[in-house]
């Protein structure tokens, strides 16, 4: 069994914390103290082999820089730089620093989203500390519910998580995280594992009477009676540690865990006969699935075909074909006649529609599988895009949305240029964007008279995109200036608009 635990300090009555309208208890952290946190935990963080704070490590070091620029814009000295940037940080947030907006704020975000990457407990309370200070100087901050929804989902406060994933869904109109289904799913997943254990405490009620005790111990003393073989006794103690986590709101994954391991305890004793288990296992598979992506009402996602590299290649075969760049560029053209006049027209993760400027036609929608941009929106085809094969598969259950595409590609077409073009990262060392996974393929196959770029000047206009997309960051792991420089080499002509490659 996982230790029966909390694994975060609730405030106590009455200290740092605030009701928060309609997204539950916020504490109210000053942006001083959070610098102050977040430079003591730099100072902690020591060179190792863990990438996750590696990473945390430099979005902190970006963090105090600029907390420090915003201060004081005297250069900082290079025999001492880290040193100052800490001394700075500590000092507290007096001076201009201390409106949390623009790059500041952007920094901060960025090292609360990291430290929820590394899942250690001392960086959830850091990134659970950030969103607090985010949400103490801007209440309707969509990015500071999101970060704070998500940590509490790390932590396994599931009640608390719905109310501030309902927050962050009450301040935007664009659900491309996927929100909606999540809070569907833990809801029916919540009601679905309370009638679990409602099943399990009327199979044994004996178990009532070892509820009141700490789960721990009644779990161990189970475990030490089916060792001996003494199953009626072992269960009795195991099922009342269940209902003893229920009571003491024990975080989600670790009740998850330990109905798990009953189970496996139970088959075994029961020698390996599980028929009596069926409706157990039902309502236990049922609860872990809606927690995964919520229910779906069309488990086929509308009859979807997977289709593969060749058949792909088929659907293209003799085409004029257009990629359109969520750029500003684009966003100000007229080009939208011109561009529905293609055979097909490829379209990218959060792209934005303005019949006039962009077209209003998507016959491919090309996406990265970490987020759920545009996955409603009604395409022939869809591929999407993913470095780690279990990943993609896990969005792919999470995100699709049934009937929103005819076709769907199959694992062969998840990353071309490194699985197609076995082009490994010792010759292209950044990660590709969705668009150069896209227009290599295209290339790749080369079964298009017309292959057209509108629009792509790889961001130096700037992004246009859905608005809750715009609210992200252009990521730093891509090489544009690399992927420019590709496609220029490939060019036959090129204009303000339109580079062609055909």
């Amino acid at each position: 069994m996982t230790k029966a635990r909390n694994r975060w300090p609730r405030p106590r009555d009455g200290e740092n914390s605030a009701a928060a309208p309609d997204g539950g208890q916020v504490n109210q952290v000053e942006l001083d103290e959070c610098l102050r946190a977040c430079a003591v935990h730099s100072g902690k963080l020591v060179a190792g082999l863990d990438r996750r704070r590696i990473e945390l490590a430099e979005k902190l070091r970006q963090l105090l820089a600029t907390q420090a620029m915003a201060q004081n814009p005297a250069p900082v000295p290079a025999a001492s730089g880290a040193t100052a940037l800490i001394r700075r940080a500590t000092k507290g947030a007096a001076g201009p620093g201390d409106a949390l907006g623009g790059e500041l704020l952007d920094a901060l975000l960025a090292v609360g989203s990291k430290a929820l990457e590394c899942g250690y407990d001392d960086e959830l309370r850091l990134a659970l500390l950030i969103s607090d200070t985010v949400l103490t100087r801007r209440k309707n901050s969509r990015a500071g519910w999101r970060l704070r929804a998500r940590t509490l989902e790390a932590i396994g406060d599931e009640a608390a998580t719905i109310e501030a994933y309902e927050r962050y869904l009450a301040l935007t109109d664009d659900d491309g995280f996927g929100v909606a289904p999540k809070i569907a799913g833990m809801r029916a997943g919540g009601r679905t594992q309370e009638e679990l254990l409602r099943l399990l405490e009327r199979e044994c009620p004996e178990a009532a009477k070892y509820s009141a005790g700490p789960a721990t111990d009644v779990w161990a003393e189970g475990l030490a009676l089916h060792a001996r073989g003494e199953w009626a006794q072992a269960e009795a103690r195991l099922v009342g540690a269940l209902l003893a986590m229920e009571r003491s709101e024990s975080p989600v994954q670790d009740l998850q865990e330990t109905v798990s391991q009953y189970l496996d305890l139970r088959i075994s004793a029961d020698g390996g006969e599980a028929a009596g288990l069926r409706e157990i296992i039902t309502l236990y598979a049922e609860q872990r699935r809606n927690r995964m992506r919520g229910p779906v009402p069309d488990p086929t996602f509308g009859g979807v075909d997977w289709i593969s590299l060749g058949e792909f290649r088929n659907q293209i075969a003799g085409k004029s074909i257009c990629l359109i760049a969520n750029s500003q560029r684009v966003g100000r053209s007229s080009l939208g006649r011109e561009i529905d006049a293609y055979d097909l027209v490829v379209r990218f993760n959060s792209y934005k529609i303005d019949a006039t400027a962009t077209g209003s036609r998507t016959d491919l929608h090309a996406t990265i599988h970490k987020h759920g941009f545009n996955w409603d929106q009604p395409v022939t085809t869809r591929l999407v895009f993913g470095g780690v094969s279990g990943d993609w598969k896990h969005s792919l259950r999470n995100r699709l949305v049934p009937g929103a595409q005819k076709y769907l590609g199959d694992e062969s077409l998840r990353w071309p240029l490194r699985n197609i073009g076995k082009v490994g990262s010792d010759v292209w060392s950044s990660i590709p964007t969705s668009g150069f996974n896209m227009l290599w393929l295209l290339d790749f196959l080369d079964v298009s008279p017309t292959l057209d770029l509108i629009g792509f000047d790889f961001y130096e206009s700037g992004a246009y995109r859905l608005q809750e997309a715009m609210r992200m960051p252009i990521t730093s792991v891509h090489e544009y200036t690399s992927e420019k420089a590709w496609v220029m080499e490939r060019a036959q002509s090129v204009s303000d608009m339109r580079i062609s490659l055909r």
